[in-house]
Parts: structure tokens; C-alpha cells; sequence
């Protein structure tokens, strides 16, 4: 698994940020404040609990808060469904933002496989390098980078060694 320095980076926050934008837009001259209410605060429950996960640092925290995107993922279809039977959506529209729908849910669940697959434990159980461990791993990030442009052939540009 690539390493991910922020939330913005995953697939699943990106794909919850889509699917919010999109169903914002079709409701936003609905005037049945309890349902966009209800709704709106399940796009933003997805979106939301990816980052506050991610920040968490850990993860355990972060599975937790996966697992409630995905279940406010499973919630936004279900708006969908009841906007589609009383007719706010047209068909059309319906699938569309379901399948967004089912995409967040999908990237979000196959995360939380990888996580937990993952030998990682997160940044609040990661162990502080000594200043000596720091100035040894810049060294020899350094010494990769220098090799890659001597041997490009068997050192990509980041200094690590081609498969």
C-alpha cells in the first residue's frame, strides 16, 4: 500500500467529495428542508469521518471511522431510493447518484480491507526516531538519489530499486 500523507489523497475521500457535490446540486432547489437536511448530513458524514479518521492516528480510530462513512454511504442510497419513490429524482438522475453512491461505499470498504492487512499501527503507536536514525535514513536516501543517476537502469528517480 502507497503511503498517504493526507486524507485528500484517498480515493474513497475523493469519491465521497464527488458524490456530496453532485447531490447538492440536485437537490439545492429543494424546498423540503427535512429531507435535504437529512441527506446533506449523510454526504457530509462521509466525507467527514474519512479526514477525522486519517487524523486520528491511529488505526484502530481510523477503521472506526471508516466503517461510519461507509454506513453514512449505505444511508445516502437509501435518501436516494425514498427522493426517487416520491419524485424528486428521475430515474436517470437515480442511478447516476447511486452508482457515485455505491462507489464511495465500495472504495471505502475495500480501505478498510487494506488497513486492516496492513502492518502499520499508525502514526500515535509509531515509534520517534533518535536524531542518529534520522541523519542515517537522509543519508541514505541521498545515496539512492545519487546512485539512480549514475545506474538510471536499476535505480528509479526516488532512489529505489527497479523490480
Amino acid at each position: 500500500m502507497a503511503t498517504v500523507h493526507r486524507f485528500e489523497e484517498l480515493l474513497a475521500w475523493k469519491k465521497g467529495r464527488e458524490l456530496a457535490r453532485e447531490v447538492y446540486k440536485v437537490f439545492r432547489g429543494c424546498h423540503d428542508r427535512g429531507f435535504t437536511d437529512q441527506i446533506q448530513r449523510a454526504l457530509v458524514s462521509v466525507v467527514s469521518n474519512i479526514a477525522e479518521g486519517f487524523e486520528s492516528g491511529t488505526r484502530e480510530g481510523f477503521l472506526n471511522y471508516l466503517y461510519i462513512a461507509k454506513a453514512s454511504c449505505g444511508e445516502v442510497r437509501a435518501q436516494l431510493y425514498i427522493a426517487n419513490d416520491i419524485g424528486y429524482l428521475n430515474i436517470q438522475t437515480f442511478k447516476y447518484l447511486n452508482d457515485l453512491a455505491e462507489q464511495a461505499s465500495r472504495l471505502t470498504a475495500s480501505f478498510i480491507r487494506a488497513l486492516k492487512s496492513s502492518p502499520h499501527s499508525g502514526l500515535q503507536r509509531k515509534r520517534e526516531l533518535s536524531k542518529d536514525e534520522r541523519e542515517a535514513q537522509e543519508f541514505m536516501r541521498n545515496a539512492r538519489k545519487e546512485l539512480s543517476k549514475i545506474h538510471p537502469h536499476l535505480y528509479t528517480p526516488g532512489g529505489d530499486i527497479k523490480s
